[in-house]
């Protein structure tokens, strides 16, 4: 068989009808906000700038801004004092910052505005003398960060089995906090769970769960029953990518996670005849191109389509600091 890209089929091969891209996927607000913080420090402040870990948690962008003069760092002990640093869009404790003023930094600070709202929230519920139960991954640079807030008011809690057991010294004064980035499915079993054991449990103003997750694994669920697997472009270190595959593994779909189209294994697609596509909050469009050509190229696909779910038009501002930077150099 002989396809019009004039790519050469055997009857052993993968063979796929169409390909269906979820038409929201990719870049939120949040994301677009750090890398442009990023590479308009680079024109103002000169290379190199600094960059408190990775900007986000995508290989491709973090490489492409390498290439043009960041430097990430996950510490501070290698850095020479005075450069430009740049708090990555994780959001970094109050220990980071003052370690930042001790070595002299000129800082611009990437803290997605949606992180920052749950710093907020921490220091105010800390200060109303509450035990915060912070929802969210032990090991993640958000909530590291976020826990640094008030270190010694937070527990930290993964998932429903922790939430029966965790201890707190006032069962009347407790609040709930969540990590932007995780399955809504799975916050609210954990919010179950801690409102069934602290009946005055405090509840966020306004959900924690960014927008944007809950968008993408909103588009995921919907995008699920016609399709017969789904691959999710992503980083295996980016929660709200992993938070996508398993949306999509428990609503029954089959769902693997890849970083580039050459990590697509064709057994996984073996008599199928849809294949699913989304990209993460944190993923470029240019790597999801790359998977519909590569499809195209490998597996014979010629019909490509959008499924539409909602349409987002967040706009984030560029910190003030970087601002008047620009102002200042024009």
């Amino acid at each position: 068989m002989k396809t019009e890209s004039g790519s050469i089929f055997t009857e052993r091969q993968v063979k796929i009808e169409r390909l269906v891209l979820t038409k929201l996927r990719g870049f939120c607000a949040g994301v677009v906000r750090a890398i442009d913080i990023v590479e308009k420090a680079l024109e103002v402040c000169g290379r190199p700038v600094y960059v408190r870990h990775e900007i986000i948690h995508n290989r491709y962008v973090v490489d492409e801004l390498r290439a043009k003069g960041a430097i990430f760092v996950e510490d501070f002990a290698d850095v020479p004092e005075g450069v430009w640093m740049i708090y990555s869009a994780h959001g970094v404790s109050p220990q980071v910052r003052e370690e930042a003023r001790a070595k002299k930094f000129k800082v611009i600070d990437a803290t997605c505005p949606l992180v920052t709202k749950v710093h907020l929230e921490a220091i105010q519920l800390a200060k109303e003398g509450y035990t915060i139960i912070l929802i969210g991954h032990g090991d993640h640079v958000e909530t590291i960060g976020t826990m640094g807030e008030a270190p010694e008011h937070i527990r930290v809690v993964g998932d429903a089995e922790a939430a029966e057991t965790v201890e707190v010294p006032d069962p009347t004064k407790v609040a709930y906090l969540t990590q932007t980035t995780l399955s809504l499915d799975d916050t609210a079993e954990i919010v179950q769970a801690l409102k069934r054991r602290f009946p005055k449990l405090a509840v966020p103003k306004k959900d924690d769960i960014c927008y944007a997750t809950q968008n993408r694994q909103n588009a995921v669920k919907a995008i699920v029953p016609h399709i017969d697997v789904l691959l999710v472009l992503g980083a295996p270190n980016s929660s709200n990518s992993v938070r996508l595959k398993e949306v999509a593994q428990a609503k029954g779909s089959r769902s693997y996670l890849i970083e580039r189209a050459t990590d697509i294994r064709p057994e996984w697609l073996t008599s199928i005849k849809t294949l699913g596509l989304t990209a993460s909050a944190s993923c470029p469009e240019i790597l999801v191109q790359e998977v519909v050509d590569y499809c195209k190229r490998n597996f014979g696909v010629a019909q490509v389509e959008e499924f539409e779910t909602v349409e987002e038009d967040v706009k984030f501002s560029l910190p003030y600091e970087l601002e008047k930077l620009i102002r200042d150099s024009r």
